[in-house]
């Protein structure tokens, strides 16, 4: 769809498409679903749900998605979508159980939706997870079950080209069945550092969404938080709001207080975090939070401080 037509994809809600395209905007579950349901109607193509999936990848899901792929294998990126599913699609929720030498993985939908929007939604989940898994397995999830419970919708579902493994349909739930011998394979794309930061992320962004206050204060943290690995300027913070640097910085101003001063007690909170992690070293820590030279860490932590993060460490640890 063209930008001009995106009203129509709207209809029933009272999002307008400049807040559709913001990524700071939070879609409640009930405009998720209506969305959908919208573009049922405008499309005709029966494999809508397992194209919009497999177009997630992990690096689509922000925190979560760098949680997941820097895990130390499947079955803890299992444990973080269990986790912090809610930052991503708040209706939804996983229930893990080992049964013998399966994982068995349910999806679970809290809000109530048509049936074709249901399976859309089923099938964008579980196509979506199979982006995921072959990333940090290194190859398709052959190995995996999916179990639907809508009726088999028949070979022009394209279930074959869109799902590896074996798919069951009309089962009492959603659920995927997987052999822990593969949830165990090690993920060379794992990172001990990137797991730690992104674990941090994610469970500031799961606290946000519980306490959700209201403020612009709030929406520039979260822009911060949603991009790892790279700072994020007051420029691009203004372009995402929809909004000039001048008028982001007045209404700052009015909250008492401004982007410098925000973006330092981020990288002040996640550097306190880091440091009480005795398994990551300062320079460690430096680079996570993109200082290039350990030296200007060092200094900003102790401007935060008052004390050097070694001596901050130090302390914490007697």
């Amino acid at each position: 769809m063209h930008t001009r037509d995106l009203p129509s994809l709207l209809d029933g809600t009272s999002l307008t498409p400049e807040r559709l395209l913001d990524d700071d905007t939070r879609l409640r579950g009930d405009e998720q679903i209506q969305i959908l349901e919208n573009a049922l109607q405008y499309s005709d193509d029966p494999c809508l749900g397992l194209r919009v999936g497999s177009r997630l990848t992990p690096a689509a899901h922000g925190p979560m998605g760098y949680l997941a792929s820097s895990s130390p294998n499947l079955l803890a990126a299992l444990h973080a979508f269990q986790s912090f599913l809610p930052t991503r699609v708040s209706f939804a929720r996983l229930v893990l159980r080992r049964d013998a030498d399966e994982m068995l993985v349910e999806c679970h939908f809290d809000l109530p939706m048509r049936a074709a929007v249901l399976r859309c939604v089923a099938e964008t989940c579980a196509t979506a997870f199979f982006a995921c898994a072959a990333f940090i397995i290194g190859r398709p999830l052959h190995e995996a079950e999916t179990h639907f419970a809508h009726a088999d919708p028949g070979p022009k579902a394209g279930y074959q080209h869109y799902l590896p493994g074996r798919v069951v349909c009309a089962s009492a739930e959603m659920m995927l069945r997987i052999p822990i011998a593969t949830c165990e394979i090690p993920n060379a794309s794992a990172s001990r550092e990137s797991y730690a930061l992104a674990q941090a992320q994610c469970e500031r962004l799961l606290a946000e969404l519980r306490d959700h206050p209201d403020s612009l204060r709030r929406r520039i943290e979260t822009l911060m938080l949603s991009h790892p690995g790279s700072p994020l300027t007051e420029d691009a913070a203004a372009a995402a709001l929809f909004i000039s640097k001048r008028t982001l910085a007045r209404r700052l101003k009015a909250e008492g207080t401004g982007f410098r001063q925000i973006r330092d007690d981020v990288l002040a909170r996640q550097a306190r975090n880091f440091l009480l992690d005795d398994r990551l070293s300062v320079d460690a820590t430096a680079a996570l939070l993109n200082y290039h030279d350990s030296a200007n860490f060092r200094r900003a932590f102790k401007r935060w401080f008052g004390v050097s993060p070694d001596q901050y460490r130090l302390d914490h640890l007697r």
